[in-house]
């Protein structure tokens, strides 16, 4: 019994390296390993890093709001916010109007943090190997790609 190798144009399709979804979930993980000594220095997580960046640039956000914004579940996300508050980085307080509303604000310790964080962009960008310009590019580029996956569903 002989096995051949099919690796014609029929299979193509199905190589690993061919998927765009394998691009950016590999891309998204080693992403992710250049992020991790940047954010320790912070003594935040990757998941953590999300969460604050959408605090620093709107304070005051509900559960909702965070999830809706890093298009995560709240269930999820309120472990993850429960550790930054017990880090002092942020409070978590229940809405006066509806008490199933959680309302989360950054506390002077989470503001300061954001005056710590600001290099981390310019590492990453070095760490790309891409100028500026050829990063935002990419960026606008994969934005599209999600909106229309999400349009998709």
């Amino acid at each position: 019994m002989t096995t051949e190798r099919h690796t014609s144009d029929s299979c193509d399709a199905l190589l690993l390296d061919n998927q765009a979804c394998f691009a950016l979930h590999s891309t998204s993980l080693l992403m992710t390993k250049v992020y991790k000594p940047l954010l320790q220095a912070l003594g935040l997580t990757y998941p953590q890093y999300l969460a604050m960046m959408v605090l620093w640039e709107q304070d005051g956000l509900t559960v909702g709001e965070i999830s809706t914004r890093l298009l995560t579940d709240p269930g999820s996300l309120t472990p993850l916010l429960k550790r930054l508050e017990v880090e002092g980085l942020l409070s978590r307080t229940r809405s006066r109007e509806d008490e199933r509303v959680v309302i989360v604000e950054l506390t002077e310790q989470g503001r300061a943090l954001r005056e710590q964080a600001r290099g981390v962009p310019q590492c990453i960008l070095g760490a790309s190997g891409m100028t500026l310009e050829r990063l935002q590019k990419l960026q606008a580029e994969l934005q599209t790609l999600r909106s229309n996956l999400q349009d998709s569903l």
